[in-house]
């Protein structure tokens, strides 16, 4: 479980690579989360969101590291051009919708997120996502 989560727009990936050890700076458009596994989220609401499966994700190497292993320490990941999408072209509907089916699916693995907050952690990424757009820029993920 990651203790700190903290999606963020940047330019490209090496700008986005550089917030490895500090985790993106004030000059990112940024919202900070906590708790839950990022990873495997953003590959859930892409199934959500956009369709497709989760182990085709997983298989196609979705979210793509930019920096850092993961394994150890902070990691930076890149969410993908379709869910970045997806979470830009959603209604508020479809964001309630998805936020709450992905609470149920953290829910069948014994992981309780409330629904309101699930909605806020869906919701909050895709404003940044439609600003990321407007910028012709990336929405990225830092986890330490």
């Amino acid at each position: 479980m990651s203790i700190i989560v903290k999606f963020f727009v940047a330019p490209d990936d090496t700008s986005a690579g550089r917030a490895l050890r500090t985790g993106p700076g004030q000059a990112c458009e940024s919202l900070s989360f906590g708790n839950f596994d990022p990873v495997e989220a953003v590959i859930e609401w892409e199934c959500l969101l956009a369709g497709g499966s989760f182990e085709e994700l997983v298989d196609a190497g979705e979210p793509r590291v930019v920096a850092g292993r993961g394994d150890d320490g902070c990691v930076v990941f890149a969410i993908s051009p379709r869910l970045s999408t997806a979470l830009a072209d959603a209604r508020p509907s479809g964001l309630r919708d998805a936020a709450a089916s992905w609470a149920r699916l953290r829910a069948e693995d014994g992981e309780v997120i409330d629904p309101e907050i699930a909605e806020a952690i869906v919701a909050d990424p895709a404003g940044l996502a439609s600003s990321a757009r407007r910028h012709d820029q990336g929405v990225y993920c830092w986890v330490a």
